[in-house]
């Protein structure tokens, strides 16, 4: 598609939001306030179907986040504090200032050496730590993620790989002391400790870790669940079955 058939589009849903903002008794209500867990179910549907790998789901959800965007902008023109076009022209400006190997004459040899430039230059923009981008609502396994790949991009890390794990088996011994002796809260905190340095080593491993576990989630769900249709099958409750009788079923599901 033209970048003239592109633009045409955007166009149409802006027209679209404005009539919606003025005539939708539902539209006309919505606030910043009362968009933001909306648009955050929204980015974990289009997390989903990213995962899911159905890419016609992914163009429906982009479009779902897409619309709040939209809106959100819409709302700020109402208070004169901000358009689409200023959204637009400020992560325009951002993205030509944090890319001066393209932009200007620096020079990078890899992806690492783009990230850290990043980080550099997001210090000089007046933050005044490299966690500031790390937003405090994240999900903590995600922000733990973020967090090591933000002080990564300032040198802060382990060198090789086998530095890490031998952190995550001294964490685990950490934590089976703990639980010997018994103390609820200290035992939280190395648990802590194994998970931070479990999604570590993902890292070092080149694998997300929210995805790998995501995926795990969706395996146990699709064999737990043809756990149950086996068991209705038999007309047995899950309640009333062994966990041998259970196991059997399992296994299949494995299998399939």
């Amino acid at each position: 598609m033209s970048k003239e058939l592109q633009l045409k589009a955007f166009e149409r849903l802006l027209i679209i939001m404005d009539e919606l903002r003025e005539q939708c008794p539902w539209d006309k209500k919505q606030t910043l306030q009362t968009l933001r867990h909306l648009t955050i179910e929204e980015t974990y549907e289009l997390g989903d179907a990213i995962l899911d790998n159905d890419l016609n789901e992914v163009k429906k959800e982009l479009g779902d986040l897409l619309l709040h965007i939209v809106f959100y902008a819409k709302i700020g023109s109402e208070t004169n504090d901000f358009d689409i076009a200023d959204v637009c022209n400020e992560i325009c400006d951002k993205l030509i200032h944090r890319h001066p190997h393209i932009y200007s004459d620096t020079v990078v040899k890899d992806e690492e050496e783009v990230k850290q430039n990043w980080e550099k230059l997001k210090l000089k923009e007046g933050k005044k730590s490299v966690l500031e981008g790390v937003p405090r609502s994240l999900p903590a396994l995600v922000k733990a993620s973020r967090i090591q790949d933000k002080v990564k991009g300032v040198g802060f890390d382990w060198e090789e790989p086998h530095q890490v794990w031998d952190k995550v088996q001294e964490e685990l011994e950490e934590l089976q002391a703990e639980v010997k002796v018994g103390d609820q809260d200290k035992i939280e905190a190395e648990f802590g400790d194994v998970l931070f340095s479990m999604i570590n080593y993902a890292r070092f491993l080149n694998v997300n870790p929210e995805d790998a576990l995501e995926r795990t989630n969706k395996k146990f769900i699709k064999r737990f669940q043809y756990l149950e249709s086996k068991a209705n099958e038999l007309g047995k409750p899950l309640m009333d079955m062994t966990l041998a009788e259970m196991d059997v079923f399992w296994n299949e599901a494995k299998k399939q």
